[in-house]
């Protein structure tokens, strides 16, 4: 590299690969304060010499190895000292000695030299068990240091890695927070680094030491340049013994400079730096059995052009020097590639064989005759739309065939999913069947429940209703129709699935808001007439090995089919993982008379406003909900409670109207009381919390005002809007919100704004808060990946849903029976814990 990197170098400085050997360089964050000892101060590796040198050498070191992680204050040295008798032992040669046993993917982490037992703990908590968890252990970015930026050509807005020579350092206090102020250089030029509140920076620097700097490149008020709250590794300095000489060949052995650098993610609350993870991850690759088997079978590398498991592992952690950098960043590296798709491969592998075994199953082949389809034109209260008829349609077809459907029925709020479920009902109930309806709560059961005798009952259909609050008296009896098969269609919450409760002839299983519930409810739902697994699984462990099924008894009932229904939309990539082994139909249109809501995000200090519209939309004849994130004042002191707010609602800003409050805590009768007086108007304004998320459906009112709106997630505003625009009327949403909003809560807030399509909203909701917290929920089912990223990596994932279908439909002449065989038995191995995935979700 030509010195001119640096501009003018000054009499105290050298190239830059002259300073950046270091015998002992470290690696900090702005949240590394107090690293521990052990780990920051290791000595680096050299590679070559790592082998000890007979069993006395050997038996000395595992001593060291021993004391060394039953005391992790003490430097290594200070360890060695107290083993050897006063005689220091070089690190290499003790924590990360070489072992002539090859590692296997499945070694414990605890092996690995320079781990231990105490080190694992702290592993574990970021899901690293093995030495396969530690390889896949990715870089969350790249540093440049082969190719690092003059200071001179830095440009306000980028991204850059900078190395460059302390010049001085020190903490100044502002009335709100100290910040630490560091000054590096490059000859003349000069570069401001700023850490906020970073008392514990005190004392890190001296003047000369060498820097690898990485930020977003910033103006000052001056026109300065200067960088904030950068990520730094200290390289070291040429004042340091050995000198020169002896500084550029350490730097040439080095892991830190002069190529590439993988940044890692700190672990054990910045115990296990990036530093740390470079080496380990080093000496475990170097250490790898290199003969082990590649588990995806070599059609489907031949097809997408995947190098080689090993290459993959090697490259995405040590890139070579031509590496594209945008690739390596955007994690578009054939390495990367290769090991994201693996990963997604396997679950859809297993997707896909769900999918291929359930159609081997035997179902409840439903008839469909004239006779069938007059009743459900008897039920219908309205002409339905083109959507709903398609969508009805596709779930009989699925009812007629010989194996169980498992079908999503997904929609936006108000697109007439119930009415869909109520048909596919009577299509079982005609066949002499019974319906079992599962609903997350209380309240959206009782509400499916009024809305199934308004539409059934008048038909002669034999409707219950079981919830866990009811009385002992009214549960007994209705279990005892349900087991009698006199009742037809039973709704309910979770008390449908406990194990006194027993069907006679269950034909359909409807599951409403499916992601409030966890796998094995759902599970629990359909073995309503028998209690075995298939596969051999006897409900022990958390997953079976294959597909749990249920099975009924005698075998010549078959199945029940199963429909899942959610008003949240599910964006693609989540269906093709978390609902992958299902059929999917979408209701894409809302029926005739429904209006966009209009939404608008309005400050706290115009709430006058606010109320004095909603006393007029009261006036006009309408109805109105408010909303509140709790119940009581004491939950979350700085947020309105409704409680608190339903009594000044009532006693001062609207005295003179009915104002009303429903919650989660009241009990059963309550709840239907306040919600059959809201439907019939005698209840003008609704305060709730988001106990109406889902399920309330009352057309006249036109009004929601959701306080802290910013406080809520994205698919929950748009839930609870849903709520509103049910009728002719225009209606309209008001997100209320604080003079302080996050960045993201604006985001979600503008979002709302600008956007009434549900499926629209559930993908921006997806790039918000990612796929694991989409719903909120573990029980979701949604499998932890080590390398994928389901927003960035959709078209790898459509690919392994591709490949997956071609493995699964095997063998041919492109694919033999020992290669599908070994794709299998790598899929159970690696994703068993992530069968908890739903058999119907």
């Amino acid at each position: 590299m030509p010195d001119s990197i640096f501009g003018r170098v000054g009499e105290h400085s050298q190239s830059w690969r002259l300073f950046a050997g270091a015998a002992k360089s470290q690696f900090h964050s702005n949240k590394d304060d107090g690293t521990d000892r052990e780990i920051d101060e290791q000595a680096p590796i050299f590679l070559e010499h790592g082998m000890a040198h007979g069993a006395r050498q050997v038996r000395h070191e595992q001593k060291i190895d021993r004391v060394a992680s039953e005391n992790s204050g003490e430097r290594v040295e200070e360890i060695g000292e107290r083993v050897s008798g006063g005689v220091a032992t070089h690190l290499s040669n003790s924590l990360l000695l070489t072992s002539p046993k090859m590692l296997e993917p499945s070694t414990p982490v605890q092996y690995v030299k320079g781990i231990g037992p105490r080190l694992a703990e702290l592993l574990g908590a970021k899901g690293i068990k093995t030495v396969d968890d530690l390889l896949h252990y990715l870089p969350f970015r790249y540093e440049d240091r082969l190719n690092p930026r003059p200071v001179a050509e830095l440009r306000a807005g980028e991204m850059a890695t900078v190395i460059a020579e302390v010049r001085n350092s020190g903490l100044f206090r502002t009335r709100r927070m100290p910040i630490f102020q560091l000054t590096v250089g490059q000859g003349r030029n000069r570069l401001k680094c700023l850490w906020f509140n970073a008392t514990y920076l005190q004392g890190r620097f001296q003047p000369g030491q060498m820097l690898a700097l990485y930020g977003k490149i910033e103006e000052d008020r001056d026109g300065q340049l200067q960088v904030v709250q950068p990520q730094f590794e200290i390289l070291g300095d040429v004042n340091e013994e050995g000198g020169a000489d002896e500084a550029e060949k350490k730097a040439a052995a080095s892991l830190e400079v002069g190529r590439i650098v993988p940044i890692y993610e700190s672990a054990g609350q910045g115990k296990l730096t990036p530093r740390w993870f470079r080496r380990i991850i080093r000496w475990a690759l170097d250490n790898l059995n290199p003969n082990l088997p590649d588990p995806v079978p070599a059609a489907v590398r031949n097809h997408l052009s995947l190098v080689s498991p090993r290459e993959a592992l090697w490259k995405v952690h040590w890139p070579e020097a031509g590496e594209s950098f945008a690739d390596l960043q955007s994690s578009r590296t054939a390495a990367h590639i290769r090991l994201i798709f693996e990963e997604l491969f396997f679950i859809e592998l297993g997707i896909e064989l769900k999918r291929h075994e359930q159609k081997a199953q035997t179902g409840i082949a439903f008839k469909i005759n004239d006779g069938v389809r007059q009743a459900i034109k008897k039920i219908l209260p309205f002409h339905p739309t083109t959507a709903q008829k398609r969508v009805l349609k596709e779930i009989a077809t699925d009812m007629q065939t010989p194996y169980p459907m498992r079908r999503l029925l997904q929609g936006d709020v108000g697109s007439g999913k119930t009415i869909v479920a109520f048909e596919a009902a009577i299509i079982a109930i005609e066949n002499g069947r019974q319906v079992a309806f599962m609903a997350p709560t209380e309240i959206l059961a009782q509400q499916h429940y009024f809305s199934a005798r308004q539409i059934l009952e008048k038909a002669g259909y034999r409707l219950v209703l079981l919830t866990g609050s009811m009385e002992q008296d009214r549960k007994r009896q209705a279990r005892r129709h349900i087991a009698q098969g006199n009742a037809q269609l039973v709704i309910g919450t979770h008390a449908l699935i406990q194990d006194r409760v027993e069907f006679e002839n269950l034909g359909l299983v409807i599951v409403d808001e499916q992601h409030r519930f966890g796998v094995m409810q759902r599970l629990k739902l359909m073995r309503k007439e028998g209690s075995e697994l298939r596969s051999g699984w006897t409900g022990e462990s958390p997953v079976p090995t294959l597909v749990p099924t249920p099975v009924s008894t005698p075998a010549s009932r078959g199945e029940p089919d199963v429909l899942v229904m959610t008003a949240t939309p599910i964006p693609r990539t989540l269906a093709l993982t978390l609902y992958g082994d299902l059929d999917v139909s979408v209701l894409d249109e809302l029926p005739p008379g429904r209006t966009p809501v209009i939404t608008r995000a309005v400050p706290d200090e115009r709430a006058g406003e606010v109320w004095e519209f909603v006393r007029r939309e009261i006036a006009s004849g309408h109805q109105a909900y408010v909303v509140y994130p709790v119940i009581e004042e004491n939950e979350e002191r700085e947020l309105k409670a409704a409680g608190q707010m339903h009594r000044q609602l009532r006693e001062k800003i609207f005295p003179s109207l009915h104002v009303g409050l429903l919650h989660g805590r009241l009990d059963p009768e309550q709840k239907e009381r306040i919600m059959r007086e809201f439907q019939r108007g005698e209840i003008e304004i609704l305060v709730a919390t988001t106990v109406i998320e889902v399920g309330v459906d009352v057309s006249n009112a036109t009004v929601m005002v959701i306080e802290h709106a910013d406080r809520f997630g994205l698919a929950q505003l748009h839930q609870l809007r849903g709520r509103i625009g049910r009728g002719a009327a225009k209606s309209y949403c008001v997100l209320m919100h604080g003079s302080k909003v996050s960045e993201e809560g604006e985001r979600r807030l503008d979002a709302m704004v600008r956007n009434n399509d549900g499926f629209k909203i559930a993908e921006l909701d997806l790039e918000l808060r990612g796929p694991g917290d989409f719903f909120g929920t573990k029980q979701a089912g949604i499998p932890s990946f080590r390398v994928a990223n389901l927003i960035r990596d959709r078209e790898l994932l459509e690919a392994a849903r591709r490949e997956a279908a071609f493995v699964v439909a095997g063998p041919n002449n492109e694919l033999p029976q020992p290669e599908i065989d070994r794709a299998l038995k790598a899929m159970r191995a690696r994703w068993a814990m992530s069968y908890g995935l739903a058999e119907v979700g």
